[in-house]
Formats: C-alpha cells, structure tokens, sequence
C-alpha cells in the first residue's frame, strides 16, 4: 500500500478528513500523477523504437518488397508519405507527452495539476483516435489499389456474382473492423490501465477542491 492510501485510511479511520487540507495531499498525487505520465512518455519512446525496427528488418527494405509496393500502389510515393507523416504524429505524441510531465512535476497548483491531467488525457485520447482512423483509411487504401492494380484480383471480382459480391464486401467489412479493434484493444491495454489512475487521481484532486 502506497502513502497516500494510507494518508486516506487514517483519514477515514479517525473521521478527520476535515483536518485535512490539500497541502497533506496534493504532493503525493503530484508524484503519482508525474510518474503515470513518465510511463506513457517512456512507452511512446518504445512505440517509436518499435516501428523504427520492424522497418529496419531486411525484407522490408529489399528491392524484392519495394517491387511489390509498385506493383500494389503504382509507385511508393504514398505508402514512403504516409510511413513519415506516421512517424511525425508519434514524434509529436512524445513531444506533449514530455511537456505534459514537466509540467506536472514542477506545478505548484491543484488547478494546474488538474489541467495538466486533462489535458494529458486529451492528447492520448487524441493519439489512439489517430491511431484507429489511420488503421482504416490504410486498410481503404489498401484494397483499393490491390483491387485497382492487380489485373488477377480485379478479373476474379469482375465474375462475381450479385451474392458473392455482396459476401466478400462483408468479408473486407468485418475483417476491416476487426483490425481497428485489434488496434483498439492494443491501445486499450498500453494506456487505459495507466488513464485510469490518472482519472482517480484528478476526481481526488477535485474532491479535495470542494
């Protein structure tokens, strides 16, 4: 058990919470808050690292992979502008993540420790919202130039028949969802466990505001 669950036990204990004031609290939450936010920056880091790597290995950088990305896009140019402006959200994702923690850790207000802790919560929720959206627009793209550029692909659609048209358009649809969900649950997982003690140590703060 951490000190302030203690600091809050004794309080309840002895029914002296009105004794208390903010000034008993408030440091311990400010640590708290500022080491949460400390470990969303350090896993932002590794996300970077991550893709940094996974576009390291050597067959993503063979020619054999990028004859393949001309023959499915027509040329690289888009998937090489959307890999960079990827890179570029998350760089900038470390970016606010770091203000956020230095701001958290050297505030000296309640009221601005509970702004940073909102506004930390909006630049995650910001993030994983990009996150989702780029899974499926890339999934889009995806299928449209497969469909558009593969004369084999394009040839089998264009003898489909009114039901198997309409089953494989369910097919892309459901298997299109389940990434972004994938996606979702991933994110879910990394950051929603660490957001939500974020979010009890911001209705603490506001209790205590009262």
């Amino acid at each position: 058990m951490d000190e302030l669950e203690i600091l809050k036990r004794d309080w309840n204990k002895q029914g002296e919470r009105n004794k208390l004031s903010i000034a008993d609290i408030y440091p311990m939450l400010r640590k708290k808050s500022s080491s949460i936010v400390k470990t969303l920056f350090y896993i932002s880091v590794a996300e970077l690292v991550f893709w940094i790597l996974v576009n390291s290995i050597p067959y993503f950088t063979s020619d054999s992979y990028r004859r393949k990305l001309d023959e499915v896009y027509g040329n690289d140019l888009l998937f090489n502008g959307l890999t960079i402006f990827s890179y570029a959200v998350i760089i900038l994702f470390i970016y606010l993540l770091y203000k956020s923690y230095k701001s958290i850790s050297v505030t000296d207000s309640s009221k601005k420790l509970m702004e940073s802790i909102l506004r930390t919560r909006k630049i995650v929720k910001y993030y994983v919202l990009y996150n989702l959206i780029m899974a499926g627009v890339s999934v889009i793209i995806g299928f449209y130039f497969a469909f558009t550029h593969d004369p084999e692909l394009a040839d089998q659609i264009s003898h489909f028949s009114d039901k198997q048209y309409i089953i494989f358009t369910i097919i892309v649809v459901v298997a299109t969802g389940l990434f972004i969900l994938i996606i979702w649950l991933f994110y879910k997982l990394i950051y929603g466990f660490l957001l939500k003690r974020l979010n009890k140590n911001y209705a603490e703060l506001k209790r205590l505001e009262v």
